[in-house]
């Protein structure tokens, strides 16, 4: 009984197995009445099929590069006052806009500022008594009218020190306890934060922030002097970062800086990318590839993931139709980042497939 049993679950377990596996292939007959290897609706769901073309055999130059800001979209921010922040109202990455009040710093020049603000509006309410006093006594004779002018004068020079020192409290955005505020110069993200509460701020600290929009980045490329020769203003770059390291960027060079750095004993060449999408994190390390020549020759370009490598030799499977797959040895006169040359060729009603290569060349190599 417990043999029975034993042997109804192992079959009912196999067939719940067989069930929940994907069916990699299915078999069709051919004309010949042989079995003929043909694409299922879930394998051709996954499986990506190109159409290639002949184009001219063209050498690429992959070099080295970095993610940075782009300068000129830079903003660093140094206090001109001192003082001691009391509080900070953002976070290293935040996003702010122009205007936000980033952080509040309790300062003794502010102090000062208000205490000579009040000094000019007392002496300006004691100067204008002064004025309407003498130029009363002026009507009756008994002030010199240069008294007077000498006192509207006087009065007049108080008025531009109190107008000087609005126009200071209102440049350091000085609240009325003693604090200023610093506000956010420009839309960006916070890329560097140097400010903490309790710390002491003076005008030669480290800048306490920096902005950036990242919206557009700079790559700075590594130029060799071998390679100098290849590199031209204006050259199309295809960049790709160690993140996305299928993701290509498309840009153009549009400096090169004709003074080797010190350090790393290379040119530089700069390289401008839209990064709406903030992939592009400065900081990252980055492949910038560059068409260095175009042959006058053609032949058919095979995408490299499309290429299987079998005892030392180089394999496509080629696409007619779910039924008609076909393994076809290659030989390569030329190939870049992207692209296999092949001396082959393929016909119209023929294509390429890119994804599941490697699978299907099993299956049909069986």
């Amino acid at each position: 009984m417990r043999n029975t049993i034993y042997i109804v679950l192992t079959v009912a377990f196999t067939s719940l197995f067989s069930s929940c596996m994907p069916k990699v292939e299915q078999k069709k007959k051919d004309k010949a009445g042989k079995q003929a290897f043909c694409l299922n609706e879930q394998l051709k769901r996954s499986t990506e099929v190109l159409e290639v073309h002949e184009q001219p055999i063209q050498e690429q130059l992959t070099l080295s590069g970095k993610i940075e800001y782009n300068e000129n979209d830079l903003v660093v921010f140094r206090s001109l006052l001192e003082g001691v922040v009391e509080q900070v109202g953002f976070e290293l990455g935040n996003y702010v806009q122009k205007g936000q009040v980033l952080a509040t710093i309790k300062s003794v020049q502010i102090q000062e500022l208000h205490q000579q603000k009040r000094y000019h509006e007392n002496q300006i309410v004691l100067l204008e008594k002064q004025v309407n006093s003498k130029k009363q006594l002026a009507a009756d004779g008994l002030v010199a009218t240069p008294d007077v002018l000498a006192a509207e004068h006087e009065l007049e020079n108080a008025r531009i020190d109190l107008e000087r020192v609005n126009e200071n409290l209102h440049l350091y955005r000085a609240t009325g306890n003693g604090s200023f505020h610093i506000l956010a110069p420009k839309n960006g993200y916070i890329i560097q934060k140097s400010i903490s509460t309790g710390q002491s701020v003076t005008s030669e600290s480290d800048p306490l922030f920096a902005i950036s929009n990242l919206k557009e980045v700079w790559v700075m490329v590594n130029i060799y002097a071998s390679n100098l020769r290849f590199i031209h203003v204006g050259d199309e770059a295809k960049v790709r970062t160690i993140a996305y390291p299928d993701q290509f960027y498309i840009g153009k060079i549009d400096k090169i800086y004709h003074v080797f750095d010190d350090n790393e004993h290379v040119l530089k060449a700069r390289v401008v990318l839209s990064n709406q999408q903030l992939n592009l994190m400065p900081g990252l390390s980055a492949d910038i590839i560059i068409n260095k020549k175009t042959s006058t020759d053609s032949a058919f370009a095979i995408p490299n993931r499309a290429k299987v490598f079998h005892n030392n030799k180089e394999y496509i499977v080629v696409y007619t139709d779910d039924c008609q797959l076909a393994i076809r040895q290659i030989t390569t006169i030329g190939a870049n980042e992207e692209y296999t040359f092949i001396a082959e060729k393929l016909a119209a009603h023929e294509r390429v497939i890119a994804s599941n290569a490697l699978l299907l060349f099993d299956q049909l190599n069986q």
